[in-house]
């Protein structure tokens, strides 16, 4: 009998092979657990766990083989050598997939250990096979049997350790799987050399192959080539779990998002209740189920009256708090089946399930109006307001949600103009407003595809002698059925719909052609003032757009003046200041117009810097019929004015004697009936070229006026 020793170099990279492909398989199993029970990746991964666990599993058996020395040239039979190897990797492909199941009975535990530990025997002898022996290797029984049933033992604890241990989220989980690395590598590798220990080699053998693969090429081949597999699969199992890692936080974070963005698209984000969009999906909702039942339901439309006011005296932030304090008491009014949601601003809804008649709804109402009747106490402050609510019954007042809520509109705006702090029913005498309001909304689709807009112009004047200084460009609109529209009717039209955008910039426009022919005609040089609406301001890049259209109209930026009125500039006080300076700094003038209708405005006129401050006609009006009262308010606005080196302009001049206490006050300039009406493009351009240079207004007036009931007026 031939005896063998070891190389214990050999056997202890063995060791560390058997030990890194215990770890490596820990990891992979972790790694298949954390995908999808099903597809094509969790195959690829089972497979390719298998090759990289086969392939450290049959490189220890190797190592220890070629750590064996014996007085003989040994050598493997390839075919042998690979059929091994397949052994190795079937057998760790079967492992994984027991492991990385979701449940592991005692049952399954002991069928997989039996299965593998056979699996890995079968491996061993089979590579002790490829030596191909004359005589052949024969075995001691007790070592022989003592092998496989380490084998078996050793494949229970490795299926039970990696099964336990596939979840990265335990604690301690890399150095519980290095514990169990070497646990597991021991194993093995006792196994190994077990069964080495059973083999005998009787005296006088050889073997057959000695002339086949070298120790030498195998030793490093096997080494080599195992110990990069290990550490590419180890590596790539390490960055694939960080990058599903990742993923999951950000799927985390998108599912995170889109629940707030669920909440931002449903609630309203200041008070919490239903939004607008919400609301829309749930009255959609009660018009199907009411058509089902044939059971009515109620839309209550209301807002806060002088909540404006409010809002512009005490700050936005009050006002914020307000309507908190506001949809709070209303959520108190209704149902736990009715629906409360903010439509926006100071506008509030109601939904009103299954109720439908007058004595029914009323009651909600008179709660709301009554629960107004205590004081809301904001920073201390007790603030009293009250609501005007607009009534309107599915089916009857509309058969669509759109229309539904246009007639409760409707209706709240009949109590607002019936004394406010009340609440109407809709009524169809209602909705004759309402045709008139959509034909004029449809009329401004075709005013300007049809050149039914124009220009008229209010000459400004000043100094000693009244001279023209400037024009206010004014639009004008001439419907073909409905005849002369007052812009007061349209413009607030124009800006509900948007459609005022594209009248501004068909205004600007116009004006810069003026400007081009009266100049072309040799006309002294006027200034045109031009007024902006608060959707204009509101649109991306304003000052871009109005300076480009300036610029392609051929007109300095000199010649025109913007005005932005009081109460434009106070609803939103940051965005105004920011497009003031804006405009200023692209060479534009800016006039506060109808100065002194809005609230808290004085304490931000330094902070706006504008050139022009314009009186309201309203004051104007009073220094006729308030007396030294009204004397006394427009005294103060032009020493306000003039001490932050403003130019004050006083609209609505139509006396003489409103004329005269404004020259007596230092008013700079005036604009009014009395010295001239509106005119159109042409008879302004007649008006410029026959203007007398130096005459003053009394002169000017006479010529253009005659006295009529002691009143100065235009001559027609």
């Amino acid at each position: 009998m031939m005896h063998g020793s070891y190389n214990w170099y050999l056997v202890t990279l063995s060791l560390v092979v058997a030990m890194l492909a215990s770890y490596t398989t820990l990891d992979l199993a972790a790694r298949i657990r954390s995908i999808e029970a099903e597809g094509r990746r969790r195959f690829y991964w089972l497979l390719g766990g298998a090759m990289s666990m086969g392939t450290g599993i049959w490189s220890m058996h190797f190592i220890g083989m070629l750590a064996f020395r014996m007085p003989i040239e040994l050598g493997y039979d390839v075919g042998i050598t690979g059929l091994s190897l397949l052994i190795a990797v079937s057998i760790s492909y079967f492992a994984l997939h027991v492991v990385t199941s979701n449940e592991l009975s005692w049952r399954r535990l002991m069928v997989g250990g039996v299965m593998m530990g056979l699996g890995v025997a079968g491996m061993h002898y089979t590579g002790m096979a490829a030596m191909q022996m004359q005589p052949g290797i024969r075995y001691r029984p007790g070592l022989f049997w003592t092998s496989i049933a380490i084998a078996i033992v050793a494949s229970w604890a490795a299926l039970w350790i990696a099964f336990t241990l596939r979840d990265n989220n335990q604690r301690h989980v890399l150095f519980k799987r290095f514990g169990a690395g070497l646990v597991m590598g021991v194993a093995i590798a006792g196994m190994h050399y077990t069964g080495m220990s059973a083999a005998i080699f009787r005296s006088g053998s050889i073997c057959s192959v000695s002339n086949g693969a070298s120790t030498s090429w195998l030793a490093f081949t096997v080494t080599g080539s195992t110990l990069c597999i290990l550490s590419v699969t180890l590596l790539v199992s390490i960055l694939d779990t960080r990058f599903d890692v990742q993923a999951y936080r950000m799927n985390a974070s998108l599912e995170q998002a889109n629940k707030q963005l669920l909440v931002l698209a449903t609630e309203d984000a200041l008070t919490g209740i239903p939004n607008r969009s919400s609301y829309i999906e749930r009255a959609e909702q009660a018009v199907s189920r009411s058509r089902r039942s044939g059971r009515p339901f109620t839309v209550m439309f209301m807002d806060l009256d002088g909540f404006k006011t409010i809002n512009d005296s005490l700050g936005h932030s009050a006002g914020d708090k307000l309507l908190k304090a506001f949809s709070g008491q209303l959520i108190k009014c209704v149902r736990r089946e009715d629906t409360v949601a903010r439509l926006g601003g100071d506008e509030f809804v109601m939904l009103l399930e299954g109720l439908g008649l007058p004595q029914e709804v009323e009651p909600v109402a008179r709660g709301v109006l009554e629960r107004m009747q205590g004081d809301f106490r904001i920073d201390g402050t007790p603030l009293r307001v009250t609501a005007s609510i607009g009534i309107a019954t599915y089916p009857q007042d509309g058969d669509s949600v759109e229309a539904l809520l246009k007639s409760a509109d409707m209706a709240m705006y009949d109590a607002k103009q019936n004394g406010r702090n009340t609440y109407r029913f809709f009524d169809s005498a209602m909705s004759e407003a309402s045709a008139r309001t959509l034909q004029i909304y449809r009329g401004l689709g075709e005013a300007l595809e049809k050149n039914q807009l124009s220009l008229a112009f209010q000459p400004k004047f000043g100094g000693l002698q009244q001279e023209l200084v400037g024009a206010e460009a004014l639009i004008r609109w001439r419907h073909p059925e409905m005849g002369d529209i007052p812009p007061m009717e349209f413009i607030p039209i124009a800006e509900r719909t948007g459609q005022v955008v594209q009248i501004g910039d068909w205004l600007i426009a116009e004006v810069c052609s003026q400007i081009r022919r009266w100049e072309a005609a040799g006309l002294p040089r006027v200034k045109v003032a031009i007024n902006l609406s608060p959707e204009q301001l509101r649109q991306p890049n304003c000052v871009e757009r109005v300076r480009a259209m300036v610029e392609a109209g051929g007109v300095e930026p000199e010649r025109i003046m913007f005005e932005i009125t009081e109460t434009a500039a106070m609803r939103d006080e940051e965005l105004a200041t920011e497009m003031i300076h804006r405009f200023q700094d692209a060479g534009f003038d800016i006039a506060i117009d109808d100065f002194g209708t809005g609230y808290s405005s004085m304490a931000y006129l330094q902070q706006f810097r504008v050139k022009q401050l314009k009186i309201d006609r309203f004051f104007t009006d009073g220094l006729d019929s308030n007396g030294e009262e009204g004397l006394a308010i427009v005294s103060a606005i032009i020493e306000l004015a003039h001490s932050l080196q403003m130019v004050v302009v006083a609209e609505g001049v139509e006396t003489g004697s409103q004329l005269s206490k404004l020259k007596e006050l230092h008013c700079d300039e005036v604009q009014g009936f009395l010295l001239a009406r509106p005119l159109n493009a042409g008879d302004f351009e007649d008006f410029i070229s026959r203007r007398p240079k130096a005459r003053k207004a009394k002169a000017l007036v006479r010529e253009r006026y005659t006295p009529l009931s002691g009143r100065l007026v235009v001559e027609n």
